[in-house]
Formats: structure tokens, C-alpha cells, sequence
């Protein structure tokens, strides 16, 4: 009897083409998700009417997703709503360096991390602009707490990182999974979206984690390859992406405050959700997205490796007016729409807190300037 291979990435993969009606049924099923719909597009109507409203958007959702058969058929229909929401919530979304790169080949996009969702949506959008492939996006598991959450980001090319391992030995095993299955996808001519770091900057200081090389590692060690020769393989091309206005800056702001004043800070069970959806429709201003030439050459050190990283991210970064403004500096000039907008974040956060607002948007000048 023939035996049948099992798929080492299987818990944690994107769904493949025969997978996706099968999820898209699922989710039509999904009470929860149906609610949520419901929530976020008519808020005044979804709890009286919820009742009546819900078998209507059920049969709106069957019809509009009944072609949807392939991973592409998704992706095509992803960056049709991207299109609609980059017009309606940014003045112009640009970008650089992608000229630099192979369209037949895969990369590692190792990009800073403001946004949990715009920013893979953006990087993506701008690759499918040239003619590239999206890519498979790293997100973490603390952010599908619901199966109708899973069943969209799996659906979208998402990979999970696992966060809740129990103890060294289940943390191990998930780091090792999780570089085996970056490098299967590399190998497999899939470019791979990943953050520089667990977590937003909620500071505005871009930060390269080494861990996270260190964890890229994991399988060229098996290989025998010393650090800066197998991250040299993976064609990683470091990624800015520069907002002019962060709808979450006052959200994030207001985290840091409270650990701050409080010692720590307690997030709700949904607040990532509400944090996705506020950077989706919230308004950011102009966008750019830089793509840095492939690293040729690494330091053989992941702390060494994480500075020269940081160093081709900060080269890349944008600045707007509004970054002018927080840093007290002449350039770019400040317009009058900026020096509204800035008024009104300061006002946004309590008082004692101006300190840490102004540093999300000083950063990036700062950093340019070293």
C-alpha cells in the first residue's frame, strides 16, 4: 500500500487552491464573521436587525465569492479592495527600488513594522503593481483567536508564527518548523513577507530583532553553513515603509503611557482586530514603500547583522512634514495641513504623554540624520 507523505507545514501554511472554496464555505458558515460584517458596515442596524440582515449578506457573500476557486482568484480580488481603499484613506501610495529586483525570483522582504495589516497589504500591492508574485505573510498566532480570523489570513497567504509555545522544547520545535518552512517557500520561488521585530514600533524607533535572524539560521545551520553565508541565500531585501499619519499613533501612545504611569498595560481580547481595522480605513496621508537592494554581504553576527539591516531600512525612510514638526526641524517645510494634523495628535493623548507622541513622528528625522 502506498504511503501517503504527510506535509510537515500543514498547521501552519497558507491554503493551497483546492483548500480555498472549501474556506470560503467556512467562513459564509461563521456566525461570528457574519456578525462582524454586519458590525463594521452597518453598526446601527447589526443588532436590532442582525436577524434579518444576516441571511442577506450570507447570499451577497455566496454570489460575490462563487468564482473564487485559486489562491490567485483571492489575491486578484484583495488587490481590487486594495485599489479602493488606497483611494478613499491615503493622498497617494509610491514606491521605489523594485527595479532593482527579479520578477522570476523569490525574496525575503524583511520590512519595518507600523501596521499590522497595511503593512504586508501595501508591500504586496506594490509588487503586484511591477508584475511580481505577492508574497506568503509571517503573522502571528496572538492574532487569530477566532477561526473566522484564520480562515482569512490562511486564505490570504499568511504563515503562522507560533508565540504560545509552553515551554524551551515546544519553542524550539516551533522556531525550527517555522525557518524550515521560510526556506521550503524561498526554494519553492515564493517570497516571504516578514517583520523585523514581534510587534508594532510603537515608538517610532525601527528596530531589527537579531532573534529574528537567528531564527532564519536555524536551517542553514543544519546545513553546515556558517550565519552571514546562508542569510546571504535567502536574497533578503530589507523593506521601509514610510506613513505620513499612523491612524493608531494616539492607540499606541496611549499603551505606552499607561505602562508608563501604571507599570503595565492590559490589552482587551480584541483589540488587535479593532487595531487592523482602524489601519485599514483610518486616514495615513501620502505612503511610501522603499525596496532596498538584495543584502550581498552580512556581518557573521546576528546583533552586528541587525544594525547593518537597520542602517539599509533608516536609508530608505520617507519623511513628511509632519515628521519636520515633531523633530523641530525646517525640512520638509510644514504646511498648514500638517501643523493642523500635528495639533490635533498632541491633543489626542493625555498631556504628560506630548514626549512619547512626538517621538513616534521625530524618530524617523533622527535616525536619517546619524
Amino acid at each position: 500500500m502506498e504511503q501517503v507523505e504527510q506535509d510537515p507545514f500543514a498547521d501552519i501554511r497558507p491554503y493551497h487552491d483546492n483548500e480555498v472554496a472549501p474556506a470560503i464555505a467556512r467562513l459564509i458558515a461563521d456566525r461570528e464573521f457574519i456578525h462582524a460584517i454586519l458590525h463594521y458596515r452597518f453598526p446601527r442596524l447589526s443588532g436590532p436587525f442582525g436577524w434579518l440582515l444576516s441571511p442577506l449578506v450570507r447570499l451577497w457573500l455566496k454570489r460575490r465569492w462563487a468564482r473564487l476557486k485559486s489562491v490567485r482568484a483571492v489575491q486578484l480580488q484583495v488587490a481590487g479592495f486594495m485599489d479602493r481603499m488606497i483611494a478613499s484613506t491615503t493622498d497617494k501610495v509610491t514606491y521605489s527600488g523594485l527595479e532593482q529586483l527579479d520578477p522570476k525570483q523569490s525574496y525575503l522582504f524583511l520590512s519595518n513594522h507600523r501596521d499590522i495589516a497595511m503593512d504586508p497589504a501595501l508591500v504586496n500591492w506594490c509588487l503586484h503593481q511591477q508584475g511580481f508574485s505577492t508574497v506568503r505573510i509571517a503573522i502571528g498566532d496572538n492574532l487569530l483567536r477566532k477561526a473566522c480570523a484564520t480562515e482569512l489570513m490562511k486564505l490570504n497567504k499568511s504563515f503562522i508564527v507560533k508565540r504560545g509555545a509552553r515551554g524551551p522544547r515546544e519553542m524550539l520545535k516551533n522556531l525550527t518548523q517555522l525557518s524550515a518552512y521560510i526556506k521550503h517557500s524561498l526554494d519553492d520561488n515564493h517570497s516571504v513577507w516578514i517583520a523585523q521585530r514581534e510587534g508594532r514600533a510603537k515608538d517610532g524607533n525601527d528596530q531589527t530583532d537579531p532573534t529574528i535572524l537567528k531564527m532564519f539560521y536555524m536551517q542553514g545551520k543544519k546545513q553546515g553553513l556558517s550565519f552571514n553565508e546562508y542569510l546571504q541565500s535567502l536574497n533578503i531585501v530589507p523593506v521601509c515603509i514610510s506613513y505620513e499619519y499612523d491612524p493608531c499613533d494616539s492607540d499606541k501612545i496611549n499603551e505606552l503611557w499607561q505602562k508608563k504611569t501604571q507599570g503595565s498595560y492590559q490589552k482587551t481580547e480584541f483589540e488587535d482586530i479593532d487595531a487592523i481595522i482602524k489601519g485599514i480605513v483610518g486616514y495615513k496621508g501620502r505612503v511610501h514603500v522603499a525596496f532596498a537592494s538584495p543584502l550581498q554581504a552580512l556581518p557573521d553576527n546576528p546583533d552586528a547583522a541587525a544594525d547593518f539591516i537597520d542602517q539599509q531600512i533608516w536609508q530608505q525612510y520617507r519623511l513628511y512634514p509632519i515628521n519636520a514638526l515633531a523633530a523641530g526641524t525646517s525640512e520638509p517645510a510644514a504646511t498648514e495641513k500638517a501643523t493642523e494634523q500635528w495639533q490635533q495628535r498632541l491633543q489626542s493623548v493625555p498631556p504628560g504623554a506630548n514626549e512619547m507622541m512626538t517621538a513616534l513622528y521625530a524618530t524617523p528625522v533622527l535616525k536619517t540624520l546619524q
